[in-house]
């Protein structure tokens, strides 16, 4: 494996760093945070004494050309299958991201889950499933961050120097296996007073696994419907979940045809 740089523009640290660990340590928790992986020390030196912005936006005109343009996660289909909207990787890219989604329609009602993987700035593979008859928006966003947990645990297997990022538009998900569990775990699982905690189950699983990786990975909120095309795509394997009312989580086994799966429904 060849020798990474990584650049941080703004963390608690700033500068060059050689490892990942090192990355994360100034950068988790930060939803400010800057930061980008080079292969070469002369070009993290180059951008390091550059901005983030231009750094990135001369990273997306080297992939330009790789199919993976900027698209809209707008509930508008028309609106979102517009290549000319996307932007991909909002808070500079990572050697791998998982981006989850969750869709249910109504709420409480069908449910399901999807997830879109990136590895080095490209869309590889998409996920769908955990189809629920009686879900809500809640534990479709939940099943997603567990799921990506799993994904992200097969990624440090292969390479634990890999940085990876875990990319959700719920808020609510974030903040229960980042924020709370901890303290819930402390209170004996409930609020206090004895409050029961929603979707405890799944939280509980969310947050055995986080802990056993959380040194590894960076997680990361997105803003929904604001034209990112990781968090569009995972929104459309969720409905493709809830639609074709698929239980087990499965790999979409079609060509990742990008402008195509974004004129699939939104939801």
């Amino acid at each position: 494996m060849s020798k990474k740089f990584y650049v941080v523009w703004k963390g608690a640290k700033t500068g060059i760093f050689t490892t990942w660990p090192e990355v994360q340590k100034h950068t988790a928790g930060r939803s400010d945070a800057q930061y980008m992986g080079f292969e070469s020390k002369t070009a993290a030196e180059e951008a390091f004494a550059s901005t983030y912005t231009k750094a990135l936006m001369k990273r997306s005109l080297k992939k330009g050309s790789s199919g993976t343009t900027p698209h809209s996660k707008g509930r508008s289909t028309a609106k979102s299958s517009s290549a000319s909207a996307t932007k991909i990787s909002p808070n500079g890219p990572s050697d791998v991201e998982i981006y989850c989604d969750g869709a249910c329609s109504p709420n409480p009602g069908k449910s399901g889950t999807g997830i879109a993987v990136y590895e080095s700035g490209k869309v590889t593979s998409l996920y769908y499933g955990l189809y629920q008859a009686n879900g809500t928006n809640n534990t479709a966003e939940l099943n997603g961050l567990l799921s990506s947990f799993q994904l992200a645990e097969h990624f440090i297997k292969k390479d634990s120097e890999q940085s990876i990022c875990i990319l959700s538009d719920s808020k609510y998900s974030i903040d229960c296996i980042t924020k709370w569990a901890k303290g819930w775990q402390a209170k004996g699982w409930t609020r206090g007073k004895g409050e029961e905690i929603k979707n405890l189950s799944l939280v509980q699983q969310c947050y055995a696994l986080y802990k056993t990786i959380q040194s590894k990975i960076t997680i990361r909120h997105v803003k929904g419907h604001a034209n990112i095309e990781g968090n569009e795509l995972a929104d459309r394997m969720a409905v493709l979940a809830r639609k074709q009312q698929q239980a087990s989580m499965i790999r979409y086994s079609e060509a990742i045809d990008i402008k195509a799966i974004l004129a699939m429904e939104s939801g």
